[in-house]
């Protein structure tokens, strides 16, 4: 047995470990716990390691350089706490949500309009970020018999890969790897299938620039063109925990499971319609982000690759 093997051996059981001891625990305990661990992150972890300044430059492009630092560190810090809590929700999701809780879990906001878009017969991309905790949005959709492909990255380790695959599995969905998916995409699109994934990442030069948060972001063209081709619909939403002064008495955390558009491909057919329905879907995406921005991961770099406008003055200055 190799040396990486054996890592990734002692990975699963230091996770399986982890599993074990915070599906025990009672809910309120668990969170006090996942925020004792927050609080560390945030306050014991050096600031390069936690990777603090990217997300204070993210944060500040999109609400601005004015914003105080104590306000920045307020949200840091939350996205640390809700990272954590979101680890808890993970592991005690099978256990504590169930198709017969589902109504002291989960608000719906827009549900007939999710609802009308997924008996219309036509393919549907649900599209979500990386915001609030999107496990519950796909569990949500198998529980109620909406089953869906997940596009997700294969995990290095195999062990820990199984793990997930069984588990977002469980409730019908299946997942498609991220590796090789457009080939499944076209696919599942082409069966009238529905598919989830993730729309917020950097696409580098070759994505199509819009605007998220007022300043030009690559993002993936396909998108767009597969709901295009297969004249489907595209559903942006996701699941945000909500505050703690509108929470209901609960045994677990309660969610907002939104649906911020609904966007139909028929309504995009002239030659602008790709940098048109990204950023139809990204506006809403930012809509989403703003309701809870500390439940945002701002350590993802969603602004790496500069407009090449941008990236040709800046070369032009520094000659």
């Amino acid at each position: 047995m190799d040396a990486r093997a054996i890592r990734y051996r002692l990975e699963y059981a230091v996770f399986m470990a982890m599993f074990f001891a915070l599906n025990c625990l009672p809910v309120h305990s668990a969170f006090r716990l996942a925020d004792a661990v927050a609080w560390f992150l945030h306050n014991a972890i050096p600031k390069k390691l936690t990777r603090y300044q990217v997300a204070a430059d993210n944060i500040r492009t999109a609400f601005g350089d004015e914003m105080p630092p104590a306000q920045v560190d307020h949200i840091i810090h939350g996205m640390w706490k809700h990272l954590a809590r979101m680890v808890v929700e993970v592991i005690q999701l099978q256990r504590r949500f169930r198709l017969y809780n589902c109504s002291e879990v989960l608000r719906f906001r827009q549900r007939e309009e999710c609802v009308r878009a997924m008996i219309a017969g036509r393919p549907i991309l649900f599209l979500g970020g990386h915001f609030g905790n999107w496990e519950v949005s796909v569990n949500t959709f198998g529980y109620f018999g909406f089953p869906m492909g997940v596009v997700a990255r294969d995990l290095d380790n195999p062990w820990l890969h199984r793990w997930f695959l069984r588990f977002r599995e469980s409730t019908g969905n299946s997942l498609i790897s991220k590796q090789g998916a457009s080939t499944e995409l076209v696919r599942a699109m082409e069966a009238g299938e529905n598919v989830s994934l993730l729309c917020d990442q950097d696409a580098g030069r070759r994505g199509v620039f819009v605007d998220f948060f007022g300043k030009p972001a690559s993002t993936f063209k396909s998108i767009a063109l597969l709901a295009l081709q297969n004249d489907a619909l595209i559903v942006l939403g996701g699941a945000w925990r909500l505050p703690e002064e509108e929470q209901h008495h609960s045994r677990w955390h309660q969610f907002e499971l939104a649906t911020e558009a609904v966007i139909d491909s028929r309504d995009f057919q002239d030659a602008d319609a790709v940098p048109a329905m990204t950023q139809a879907f990204t506006s809403a995406l930012e809509s989403l982000i703003r309701r809870a921005p500390e439940q945002y991961f701002w350590v993802h770099r969603r602004w790496k690759t500069p407009p090449k406008e941008k990236k040709n003055r800046e070369q032009q200055q520094a000659a």
